[in-house]
């Protein structure tokens, strides 16, 4: 008798212990986090490489929708009041610049995690962001767009992916390439120590041929101080017409060749498309 309930005792325990393994393999996301840098910096990082060059789309599996938006894109547009406090939209959220806090947020009663809580700040401003994990449902389709969307998270062992959508209009590289409404984006976040990993998946059917996928790492920084940051929209250049958009016509961007003289890189390479971001690519 003694050594049936034993085992009963037993394979209780085992089960138990196999129902709670995923939890336990969660990862503490919380923190201060600061941004490494170290992945196309000279395009996220302005003293080092100037930022990306006009017409430059390699690697990225632009459609000719996108080509025409980013030709005909002039960097005075940031100059713009409605453009001077957007700090980075969804589908390039974290490779704007800056240092990122991660809070948990919940249930006063339970203290069951309802979601994680992201501060960015930098020189260009700052925004908040929600990653619910409470099982809630994605909004319907005509719901309002924001320039971080709509996120839900789930784990997947030590994996957190989140699924974001209802996102503004925006743009996946800082040389005028475009996201559109439509994209939606899929991250996976694993944290390695002190090192956290985050691996976006842009999948945009009015811009993209196919879904466009990069990383981004970050390093736990114990004295990272984020402060709020105040924005404020002045008029940049006096004088300007009412309603004027800074841009470029079909075919008279002046600087869309620099790109190629500067780097000795073939042109048609630099307009990006689907077939040029495969190693087949590089010989031809």
């Amino acid at each position: 008798m003694r050594c049936t309930r034993f085992v009963r005792v037993a394979a209780s325990v085992v089960f138990a212990a196999g129902l709670a393994s995923p939890v336990r393999a969660q990862a503490d996301l919380s923190g201060e986090w600061a941004n490494l840098l170290h992945e196309d910096v000279n395009h996220r990082n302005d003293a080092i490489g100037g930022g990306p060059r006009v017409g430059d789309y390699t690697g990225l599996p632009v459609n000719d929708a996108a080509r025409l938006r980013a030709d005909s894109w002039d960097a005075a547009i940031n100059t713009l009041r409605e453009h001077q406090t957007v700090f980075a939209p969804a589908a390039y959220w974290a490779r704007g610049g800056g240092g990122m806090r991660i809070s948990k947020v919940v249930d006063d009663d339970t203290q069951r995690l309802l979601a994680y809580k992201i501060y960015r700040a930098g020189a260009g401003g700052s925004d908040i962001r929600m990653i619910w994990m409470d099982g809630r449902p994605h909004p319907p389709e005509y719901a309002a767009h924001t320039w971080t969307g709509f996120s839900t998270g789930q784990w997947d062992g030590a994996m957190l992916t989140v699924s974001t959508t209802h996102v503004k209009a925006g743009w996946i590289q800082r040389n005028g390439v475009p996201a559109s409404d439509r994209a939606t984006i899929v991250e996976h976040i694993v944290r390695h120590g002190e090192v956290l990993t985050l691996v976006s998946v842009v999948t945009d059917p009015v811009y993209l041929e196919e879904p466009f996928v990069r990383s981004t790492n970050w390093v736990q920084n114990l004295t990272q101080q984020l402060n709020g940051v105040t924005a404020e929209s002045v008029d940049e250049i006096p004088g300007r017409p009412d309603g004027f958009v800074p841009h470029h016509l079909p075919g008279t961007n002046p600087w869309l060749k620099d790109a190629a003289h500067e780097f000795g890189i073939p042109e048609e390479a630099l307009r990006g498309g689907r077939k040029t971001i495969y190693p087949e690519w590089r010989p031809k």
